[in-house]
């Protein structure tokens, strides 16, 4: 089977991979959704995991040995059998059915009905995506090493998927607003930490309500597909400027520049909601300090963030003019015979460097001023 029609299974490449190929696996449109749809609608229930070796053969006892092609409607006739449904994902076949799984008992689980204990354990045994059905609750659940998550009907996924895309369009807005100001200060050299840490914070709380979004968009499969594109459409340049302006600001200490930018990104990344809110843990987690005398120092871009504004400049090119000049200041004072005279620019390219800062630095100042 491809596409749609295979029950594709999850990629083990750690916890975040693991969850959110589990949920692709039974989000709407795909067969393996329609079959637990079917086994709801038939009030049967079902219990049924999404991974197949040899830890899941040890706890497989009685039921039948099977070797047949998944489909949605073998899934609802298999569930009527008192057992549980083995898949193995990676060859979208039916391996076992009518099988009682046992578990380690001392595996500690919350849960209180057979069916869902079983779950919880085996999927903190084995490792794989575990589908609980119940009867009596009417819900489909999935277990995943332990945790609990609900399948919701996709309307209300949808609906708190376009509140979350709502805030994302004004953060969005607002990060556009400081983004703008910062280029403006930056032609007049005017920036402060503040006004670094600003953007920087916009462009981290972005980040965050995309990747909720995203979620959502994996859980919704096919009926996620319009929100995808809006969600595609808002946060593009996203990732790269949040580099670019770690790049242009972070402080000189020494050593190699890319560890430090990556240290830098994994810092902004591990900071908590308070956190973020606070303009002075932006600023200590790009490598200033964190008192609030901090916020108002000067500092000035090194130019990255400008120079990827000018069209058709490749990134190797930029990184040769700002480590040449070593300030967007010089950059922006510099004549076409002094772009000239970095390697891999022509007078071409250097009449379209000089050309693209001169309009970027007259809009900049047009649209803070009028």
């Amino acid at each position: 089977m491809a596409g749609s029609d295979r029950p594709a299974g999850p990629v083990r490449s750690g916890a975040e991979g693991l969850l959110r190929s589990s949920l692709s696996a039974v989000a709407p449109g795909t067969q393996l959704r329609d079959g637990l749809e079917r086994v709801l609608r038939g009030n049967t229930g079902g219990l049924i995991l999404l991974g197949f070796d040899e830890t899941v053969e040890t706890l497989c006892s009685g039921g039948f040995v099977l070797d047949v092609e998944f489909t949605a409607t073998r899934l609802r006739e298999l569930c009527k059998l008192d057992g549980a449904v083995v898949i193995d994902p990676v060859t979208a076949k039916i391996v076992r059915a009518g099988v009682q799984l046992v578990p380690d008992s001392s595996i500690p689980t919350e849960e209180t009905g057979t069916r869902h204990r079983t779950a919880q354990r085996v999927s903190i045994q084995t490792g794989f995506p575990v589908v609980s059905v119940s009867q009596s609750m009417r819900l489909i659940a999935l277990y995943l090493e332990g945790q609990r998550r609900v399948l919701e009907d996709s309307g209300a996924i949808l609906s708190r998927a376009n509140q979350a895309l709502a805030t994302l369009e004004r953060y969005k807005l607002r990060l556009d607003e400081v983004a703008g100001t910062l280029s403006a200060l930056e032609i007049e050299d005017l920036v402060t930490v503040r006004d670094v840490a600003a953007v920087a914070q916009r462009l981290e709380m972005v980040r965050r309500i995309a990747t909720e979004i995203a979620e959502y968009v994996v859980e919704l499969g096919t009926d996620g597909r319009l929100l995808s594109l809006q969600l595609d459409e808002l946060i593009a340049g996203v990732e790269p400027e949040r580099q670019l302006i770690v790049r242009d600001y972070l402080p000189e200490t020494g050593g190699k520049r890319s560890r430090k930018v990556s240290a830098a990104l994994a810092d902004l990344d591990a900071l908590t909601h308070p956190g973020l809110l606070e303009l002075t843990m932006v600023a200590r987690a790009l490598g200033y300090g964190s008192s609030p005398e901090t916020l108002d120092s000067a500092v000035s871009p090194r130019g990255f963030r400008l120079l990827a504004k000018v069209p058709r400049l490749p990134g190797t090119v930029i990184d040769r003019l700002v480590d040449h000049f070593g300030g967007l200041q010089k950059l922006l004072a510099a004549s076409v015979d002094d772009l000239q005279a970095v390697d891999g620019v022509g007078e071409t390219r250097a009449r379209s460097v000089r050309e693209g800062l001169s309009r970027l630095a007259e809009s900049s100042i047009l649209e803070r001023y009028v």
